[in-house]
């Protein structure tokens, strides 16, 4: 018997009418369909009429469960894969199974679908050329703190109780870093909440949002970017002739940029 194979399907974060037809394709020819929880995965299912054999996959049987899938596949089944809400693998189980099906050499389809990090990140109107999925947010304050630190637009998922924290040690950190709090992506009560992160602390403080929360924060300022227009008066003093220490200097006087943060940042150039 031919060989089968895994077909990642994507389903809906809130509304399931945003089910594509490929995926409902694949979910109908499947042999098996491995899910999160049988009972989400139902609801999906009888909406649209399909039918197929449901077992679960989650995080505390994906290693037990996926050689059982192998097995299966081997013998010619085709499995689909699918999370309670959104793309597999993307801080939901899929990982173990994707990776035992390529070591079997067998084939692994992915079909394209919703993704609460990819709609929050476009919602959120930042820029969306560089950006980073952090999954959920670390708790320590360490952590989350080098998290913020990176230079692109960074994308997590947080739990509603923590969200005022966690926008607490941002705006520690830097006050006017844009921010924007999308919940219920897709959902009846669908919002997205864009300001500071010195605005938005407070007013989650008082009241957590409700739903599932999706982060999404503007990318840290670079060197370049803090001290732009007095590393370019440096600059342009050296290429005048002034050695770079004493512009430093000069420039650090009028501005309040340290001298040596001036002088590292025009030396590194």
């Amino acid at each position: 018997m031919s060989a089968g194979r895994l077909i990642v399907c994507p389903t809906p974060i809130g509304n399931l009418e945003d089910v594509t037809l490929r995926v409902l394709a694949a979910l109908r020819e499947a042999d098996i369909v491995a899910c999160e929880d049988t009972r989400r995965t139902r609801v999906l299912l009888d909406r649209y009429g399909v039918g197929g054999k449901l077992v679960s996959y989650h995080e505390h049987n994906e290693r037990q469960r996926a050689g059982e899938l192998v097995a299966r596949m081997r013998e010619g089944a085709v499995v689909a894969l699918v999370s309670d809400a959104g793309t597999p693998l993307v801080s939901d189980p899929g990982f173990v199974l994707v990776q035992a099906c390529v070591a079997a050499g067998l084939a692994v389809e992915v079909l394209p679908g919703p993704s609460a990090a990819l709609a929050a990140l476009v919602a959120s109107a930042l820029p969306a050329d560089r950006w980073r999925f952090v999954g959920f947010l670390p708790r320590k304050k360490g952590e989350l703190q080098a998290t913020f630190a990176g230079p692109e637009t960074l994308v997590a998922f947080e739990s509603p109780k923590r969200v005022a924290a966690s926008l607490q040690v941002l705006a520690a950190l830097d006050p006017e870093r844009p921010v924007a709090v999308a919940r219920e992506l897709t959902k009846l009560h669908e919002e997205v909440v864009r300001g500071t992160a010195a605005e938005l602390a407070p007013r989650y403080a008082d009241e957590a949002p409700r739903g599932e929360v999706a982060l999404v924060v503007g990318g840290a300022p670079t060197v370049a970017d803090e001290i732009g227009p007095a590393l370019e008066a440096v600059r342009r003093l050296v290429e005048a002739g002034a050695k770079p220490r004493p512009a430093a200097s000069v420039v650090a006087d009028l501005t309040g940029v340290p001298a040596n943060r001036l002088y590292r940042a025009l030396t590194a150039e």
